[in-house]
Parts: C-alpha cells; sequence; structure tokens
C-alpha cells in the first residue's frame, strides 16, 4: 500500500482550519510529583539503661501512648536532675551542658497528662526532699539575718548618741554591720520544675536556684509566651541563652539586678501538632535560633487502636525509677561548679565519626541543607544525651568516670532519631499546608483509577474525618491542579432554568489511570 505524499494538494482539504487538540485533547505535561511524608523512626528506648527504659515501656503500656512521649521525657526529667550540674568536654575546649529542650507532638487525647504525672511526680518528690533537707539552713539563715540586723540597729543608735570624740568609731563600726546584713541571704526554697512561666519569670527562677531551672508541661503554652502572650512581642532572649548556657545580666528599674553566669534552663513539652506547624511564625524564631534549638518528635498516635486491657506498670519499675533519679537529683543539687564528664579514646572516635557525618551533609546539595541551623547543633546535642546516659548508668558516681563508647554510641542513635524527625518538622513548617490533603486526594484518585470525576462525586468518596465540609477539598484541588495532576473543565452552558450550578468537573492526568 502506498502512503500519499504530505505535498499532495488533495490530502489536506477542507482540514485547514481544524486544531488538533480538538482530536487528541489537550496534551498533558509531566506533573510534578506529591509524595507522601517518609514514616518516622520510633523512639529507640533500648539506648536507655534498664531502669529508665523500664520506666518508659511500662509508661506507655499503661497508658497505651507511643514510646516516644515517655522516652523524650524521660530524657528532660534527666535534665532536669542535671542541668546546670554537669558538662561535657567532648575535645579541647568544647563543652556542652547537660540540659536539652524537647517537644513532643500529640494530638489531645492521648493521655499527654497521664505520662507526665507518672515521669516527673518522682522528680517533684525529690523537689520536696530538698525543700525538707533545706529547711534547717534556712531557718538558720533568717536567725543569723534577725541577729545582724539587730545588732547593726543596735550600733546606729549609739552611734547617734555618741559623744562626738567616740561618733566615728561607733558610726564605722554600725556601718560595717549594715554592710554585713546586706550581704546576707536566706537561701530560696529549692524548685526544680516550672510551668506556665513568662522569660522574666525564668530569670528570677534561675538567679533564686543557682543558675537552673525546668519547665516540663503537657501543654504548649510556654511557646504562646514566648510569642508574646503577655506583652505583645516576641521574648525569646532567656531561652537563647538558657539552652547556650551563655551569662545573663538583667537591671531592671526599682529591682534587684540579676546576674547568671552559665544559666541551664530545661524545656520539656507534649503539644499539639499545630503548635509545631506555627512556630515559624513567630517573629524571629528561626533568625534567633529557637527552633534549632529544640528536639522534636513526632510519633504516630494509638488513638482508635490501643488495648483496653494493658499490663499495669510494675510497682518495682516504678519504685526503682523514683530511687534512682531521686538520688541522682539529690547527689548533684549541691554543685555550684559542674562537673566535667570526659570520653574515653573510643568515645571520642564514636563522636567524631558522627561529626563527619554531620559536616557531609551540611552543603548546599546536601541532605540536611533544609535544616542547615538545627543540623549545626545536632553533634552538640549528640553530646549532651551522651552526658545524660552516662549520668543515668552511673547515678551514684558518673562524674567520677569517662563517657564510654557504648553510651556515645546510643547517643548517636537517639541524634539520629531526634534528626528524622526535625527534617519532618521543617518540612510542614515550609511546605504548602494542601501537601498532605493534597496527597490524600491523589492516593484515592490513583486507586480508583478515575478519568474524571465532579468534586461533589470526589467529596462523597472521601472520609469525612479528612474533608469535613466540601470546601475543605479546594486547597487540595489547587495544588493538584498546580502541579499537573489534574484540570477543571469548562463549565457547561447554563439554561437560564435557574437552580443549583453544576459542581466543577476535572480530568485526570493519564498517569492517574495507568496500571502501575
Amino acid at each position: 500500500m502506498s502512503i500519499p505524499n504530505d505535498t499532495s494538494p488533495d490530502l489536506w482539504e477542507g482540514f485547514e482550519h481544524l486544531d488538533p487538540e480538538e482530536i487528541t485533547g489537550t496534551p498533558w505535561d509531566e506533573p510534578v510529583p506529591i509524595t507522601a511524608r517518609p514514616a518516622l523512626p520510633t523512639f529507640p528506648v533500648s539506648t536507655l539503661p534498664a531502669w529508665l527504659g523500664d520506666m518508659v515501656n511500662g509508661v506507655a503500656e499503661e497508658t497505651q501512648t507511643p514510646v516516644d512521649l515517655a522516652g523524650c521525657l524521660a530524657l528532660a526529667v534527666l535534665a532536669t536532675a542535671a542541668g546546670g550540674r554537669a558538662k561535657v568536654c567532648v575535645r579541647g575546649n568544647w563543652r556542652e551542658p547537660v540540659n536539652i529542650y524537647t517537644a513532643v507532638a500529640l494530638d489531645p487525647g492521648n493521655r499527654k497528662s497521664a505520662v507526665f504525672d507518672l515521669m516527673v511526680r518522682p522528680l517533684l518528690a525529690a523537689e520536696k526532699a530538698l525543700i525538707e533537707l533545706s529547711g534547717p539552713i534556712r531557718a538558720e539563715a533568717e536567725t543569723t539575718i534577725r541577729l545582724a540586723k539587730a545588732a547593726a540597729d543596735k550600733a546606729t543608735s549609739k552611734a547617734a548618741s555618741a559623744e562626738p570624740g567616740a561618733r566615728d568609731a561607733l558610726t564605722t563600726e554600725a556601718i560595717g554591720l549594715a554592710q554585713a546584713v546586706e550581704e546576707m541571704t536566706v537561701p530560696a526554697i529549692p524548685q526544680l520544675v516550672a510551668d506556665d512561666v513568662t522569660p522574666e519569670n525564668v530569670g528570677t527562677l534561675l538567679d533564686q536556684q543557682g543558675g537552673r531551672i525546668s519547665c516540663l508541661s503537657a501543654e504548649g503554652e510556654l511557646f504562646d509566651i514566648i510569642a508574646g502572650r503577655y506583652t505583645g512581642k516576641p521574648n525569646m532572649g532567656m531561652f537563647l541563652k538558657g539552652h547556650a548556657g551563655d551569662m545573663i545580666r538583667v537591671n531592671r528599674q526599682g529591682r534587684d539586678a540579676q546576674h547568671i553566669d552559665a544559666p541551664a534552663v530545661t524545656v520539656g513539652l507534649a503539644i499539639q501538632p499545630e503548635v509545631l506547624d506555627s512556630l515559624a511564625r513567630i517573629d524571629g524564631a528561626d533568625g534567633r535560633g529557637l527552633l534549632a534549638r529544640f528536639l522534636y518528635s513526632k510519633p504516630v498516635s494509638l488513638v482508635g487502636s490501643r488495648n483496653l486491657s494493658p499490663e499495669l506498670l510494675d510497682e518495682q519499675v516504678a519504685s526503682t525509677y523514683a530511687k534512682q533519679l531521686a538520688g541522682l537529683t539529690l547527689a548533684l543539687a549541691d554543685w555550684t561548679d559542674p562537673a566535667i564528664l570526659t570520653l574515653t579514646q573510643e568515645a571520642d572516635a564514636v563522636i567524631l565519626a558522627f561529626q563527619r557525618v554531620t559536616e557531609s551533609r551540611l552543603g548546599k546539595d546536601g541532605s540536611f541543607a533544609s535544616i542547615v541551623k538545627w543540623a549545626s547543633k545536632r553533634d552538640g546535642a549528640v553530646a549532651r544525651i551522651a552526658g545524660l546516659l552516662h549520668l543515668a548508668t552511673h547515678p551514684e558516681d558518673g562524674w567520677h568516670k569517662p563517657i564510654e563508647a557504648a553510651t556515645m554510641a546510643a547517643a548517636t542513635e537517639l541524634g539520629d532519631y531526634f534528626t528524622a524527625h526535625a527534617l519532618d518538622v521543617f518540612d510542614v513548617m515550609t511546605a504548602s499546608p494542601a501537601r498532605d490533603t493534597a496527597y490524600a486526594v491523589l492516593t484515592h484518585l490513583r486507586a480508583s483509577r478515575l478519568t474524571g470525576f465532579s468534586k461533589r462525586e470526589l467529596f462523597r468518596a472521601l472520609p469525612r474525618a479528612d474533608f469535613p465540609a466540601i470546601g475543605d477539598l479546594d486547597p487540595a484541588l489547587t495544588l493538584l491542579e498546580e502541579h499537573g495532576w489534574i484540570r477543571q473543565q469548562p463549565a457547561p452552558p447554563r439554561n437560564g432554568r435557574g437552580g443549583r450550578p453544576p459542581s466543577p468537573r476535572y480530568e485526570s492526568h493519564p498517569r492517574i489511570t495507568r496500571a502501575a
């Protein structure tokens, strides 16, 4: 069969004004991928010493909550006990304090308060013991001050009524006694944990509590306070310096100056996921490095699949946890100069290898490029975690022993865990809010292999939990259209009879209907 020459004058006769797209349809461009978020790792409980790991597993089982919540809180509790009282000497002059900031994102209904109660209550018991132990010391200081003030008042009166020849000497004595009274202080009532505090209160507590304080809460109100709930503008300086250990000097009119050489603030929060998503909108939170200081966790909720008859927390496990935690807290409570925790050569080799991995991924094409500020602190975070794990392993005398390689390896495993979760958190902060819902719609279209659909038909087919109202589809459909996965068809002409307009119709990209 011969093929007509395409130059034949009769071949295209009658087709001159025909648009090829009327026959083949509008061509599709290659769509931009919309992928699911990778599954995040579960908190590696095996990295914790047995007494602490058993408590984390037991609390998670009884409360039917992800182990991530109790695990992250266990680290924050350890940091509360040791914060401001120990530093890790990694290499040369590189020293890391052992206070940390953790934030676990879980929806309401996940029994966060129950987990906090079980994990924090023994810490509060240790705080109560410190208060009782300090009672006689405070009583002695109060009595000494009263006696000294009475002596100073007596000397002042004596100087005021003295003969001119003796007045100078008596005045000098009265001034000296008055100055001595001014220098005397009554130790503050010990406090390890604060809850709903302003940055100003944090400074006061640091000044009173020997340079350390911990903020532990099952709510995310601390972020609201930092964002300026009470002042109308962000106030994060205290938390920036409290994490790094930078000197704090506060001078306010009408109040005593506050001077903290090496502040150590610990933060342990359980917040709702949307709070994490809104953190980036706090003015200066990213630029000044507040977001980079947190160790994030986004566990999968167990709601809907919980065991309604779980094993209860073993009393011996809870008792051992309380005993070990109290012992560590009380042993370090009176330290004024922090204990310096050194590394064995093998432990140094472990963290050096971890550092090389971090450095290799920080470049503009590296996997940490999107979280470069956070990742720049990840090696320091691992050193801090190693210090906490070391003290938990040796709660009675850890300050006399170097950190071993196995402990550092466990800390690097936790470092990888927090890195994976940080990548997801920062991705959510910067991604389109419709990304996840768009992926859910795309997954449905692929499963149904729909070549076309109306908005109303799609809404009826999707779960109400994900799309309560038909308007909730709009952001997802817009994003899918922008990425080239669907396109809206022209509305049919109206017949002039009024009534509800037809639901918008969409055409699907051929790749949606193509067999896998």
